[in-house]
C-alpha cells in the first residue's frame, strides 16, 4: 500500500512541481526519492548486493543512460537550429512561407515543418530544436502569442506523424518485435486517424490562438530572440531549405541501417550544409555554436532528470502491481491494451517506455486469443502517445522550457490539448474502425 501511495504521490508531486516551475534537476530526484522511500527501496548501492535496485543506482542509471544515448543528437540538433537562426536561414524560410501561405497560416507552417521532419525520421527532440527559430520568426511576423509555439511544435511532431503507419519513429517500430508486423501495420485505419487528428488538432489550435489574440495577447519579443534582418541581408529562401532537406534525406536513407545513429550523420550534414551555403550571412558563427551547445546541455539535463525518475519508479513493487492490473483489464483486447500502454506511458513519462514494458506481457496473451496483430500494433502505437505527454514528460519539458523558454503555466494548456486529447480522440477512432473490420 505504501509503495502504491509513493508511486502515485511521487508522480503527482512531480507534475505539481513541474507546473509550478521548479527546476527539474531538483524536482526529478526529489520526487524519485519520495517514490523510493515509500516503496521500501534502499537508498545507496553500498546497502544492497551488486545489481540490486537502489535509489541512487537506479536514478543515475536512467539519467546517464539517456545522456549516453542522446547527447550527440541533442548537441547537433541544437547547433543546427542556432546556425539556421544566426545565418538568417530560418528568417528567410519563414518569410517565404508567410508570403506563400499568408500570415494567418503561420501556425500551420510550423506544424507542417515539424510533421515533414518527424515523418522523415528526425528525432522528436531534434525537430523542436530545428524548427523553433523559424517558428519564432513566423509568430513574430504574424504577431501571434509566442506561448503557443510549443503547442504548434508538439502537435506537428508527436500526434498524427509519430505513431502513424510508415513513420520511422521508434514508437511505430517497437511493436514489430513483439507482434511480427511491419511499420505499415493497419495503414488504412492509420491514414484515416492521422487525417482526423491533423484536421481536428489544427482547428483546435487555431481556435485557441484566435481567442488569445481577441483578448489582446500579442507576440512579445525577448532580448535573446533572433535579430530580424531585412530581405537584402537574408539568404535565398530556396537555398535555405536545402539544409532541412539534407537532414530529412540523410536520416531517411540511413535509418534502417544505423537506426537513431543516422541522426548524427543527418544533423551534422545539416550543420555543414547551412555553414557552406550561408557562410557570408552569419553574424557570429562561433557564438551560435556556443549558444547551441549550452542549450543542448540544459535541455538534455532536464529530460534526463525525468528519465531518472522513471528508472526509480519502474523498480518499486507498486509499479509491477500497476502493470499487472493494467494488462489484465477485461473486455475488448484493443481497449484493454490501449489503457495499459497509455497508463504505463503516463507513469514513466515515455511513449516508447510504455510500449516496451507492456508489450512483452500483452503480446503473447493477445496473440494466443487471436487478436489481429496489425490492429493491435496500430492501437498500441497511437495510445502510447496519449498520457505520455503529461507535464513531466521529457519532450514536453524540453520543448516548453529548454527550447522555447516558456513556463508550464503559460504553455502547457495548449500543449496538453494537442498531445493528450487529440491522440486520445485518435485511439478511440482507431478502436472503433478496427472493431467494424476496416483494414483487417
Amino acid at each position: 500500500m505504501l509503495s502504491m501511495i509513493g508511486l502515485i504521490g511521487g508522480l503527482a508531486l512531480l507534475i505539481i512541481l513541474t507546473m509550478r516551475g521548479m527546476n527539474l534537476l531538483v524536482a526529478g530526484p526529489l520526487c524519485a526519492l519520495f517514490v523510493a522511500v515509500l516503496g521500501g527501496m534502499p537508498l545507496f548501492p553500498q546497502l544492497v548486493g551488486e545489481g540490486e535496485a537502489n535509489f541512487v543506482g537506479n536514478y543515475m542509471t536512467g539519467f546517464s543512460g539517456f545522456v549516453t544515448s542522446w547527447y550527440l543528437m541533442f548537441l547537433l540538433g541544437a547547433i543546427f537550429g542556432k546556425v539556421m537562426e544566426d545565418s538568417g536561414a530560418a528568417d528567410s524560410v519563414s518569410k517565404w512561407i508567410v508570403e506563400k501561405m499568408g500570415m494567418k497560416r503561420a501556425a500551420l507552417a510550423v506544424v507542417l515543418a515539424c510533421a515533414i521532419l518527424t515523418y522523415g525520421g528526425v528525432s522528436l527532440f531534434v525537430v523542436a530544436f530545428s524548427v523553433y527559430p523559424m517558428a519564432v520568426s513566423l509568430f513574430k511576423q504574424a504577431d501571434l502569442p509566442r506561448r503557443f509555439i510549443p503547442a504548434a511544435l508538439a502537435f506537428g511532431s508527436v500526434t498524427f506523424t509519430m505513431t502513424s503507419a510508415g513513420s520511422p519513429e521508434i514508437q511505430n517500430w517497437i511493436p514489430i518485435e513483439y507482434l511480427g508486423t511491419s511499420p505499415y501495420a493497419g495503414w488504412e485505419v492509420s491514414l484515416i486517424v492521422a487525417i482526423v487528428m491533423a484536421v481536428f488538432g489544427y482547428w483546435w489550435l487555431k481556435r485557441m490562438i484566435k481567442k488569445a489574440v481577441e483578448k489582446g495577447e500579442r507576440f512579445v519579443a525577448r532580448d535573446n530572440d533572433p535579430i530580424t534582418a531585412d530581405d537584402s541581408q537574408l539568404p535565398n529562401p530556396i537555398l535555405s531549405l536545402i539544409p532541412l532537406l539534407v537532414v530529412l534525406v540523410i536520416s531517411f536513407v540511413f535509418h534502417d541501417s544505423l537506426k537513431q545513429s543516422a541522426l548524427i550523420i543527418a544533423l551534422l550534414g545539416g550543420v555543414l550544409a547551412t555553414t557552406l551555403i550561408n557562410w557570408k550571412y552569419f553574424r557570429n558563427y562561433w557564438s551560435a555554436v556556443s549558444e547551441g551547445t549550452l542549450g543542448a546541455l540544459i535541455a538534455i539535463g532536464n529530460t534526463a532528470a525525468v528519465v531518472g525518475f522513471g528508472g526509480v519508479a519502474k523498480a518499486v513493487p507498486a509499479f509491477q502491481v500497476a502493470v499487472d492490473t493494467m494488462t489484465s483489464i477485461p473486455g475488448s483486447p484493443l481497449i484493454g491494451g490501449a489503457i495499459a500502454v497509455s497508463a504505463i506511458a503516463g507513469i514513466t513519462g515515455s511513449a516508447s517506455g510504455g510500449q516496451a514494458i507492456a508489450l512483452p506481457i500483452l503480446a503473447p496473451h493477445y496473440m494466443d486469443i487471436g487478436v489481429n496483430p496489425e490492429a493491435l500494433h496500430r492501437v498500441l502505437a497511437i495510445s502510447s502517445g496519449c498520457l505520455d505527454s503529461l507535464p513531466h514528460n521529457g519532450y514536453v519539458v524540453t520543448t516548453i522550457r529548454g527550447i522555447c523558454g516558456e513556463s508550464h503555466q503559460d504553455a502547457y494548456g495548449a500543449v496538453g490539448a494537442m498531445t493528450v486529447i487529440v491522440p486520445l480522440v485518435g485511439v478511440i477512432l482507431a478502436i472503433v474502425l478496427f472493431s467494424f473490420g476496416l483494414g483487417l
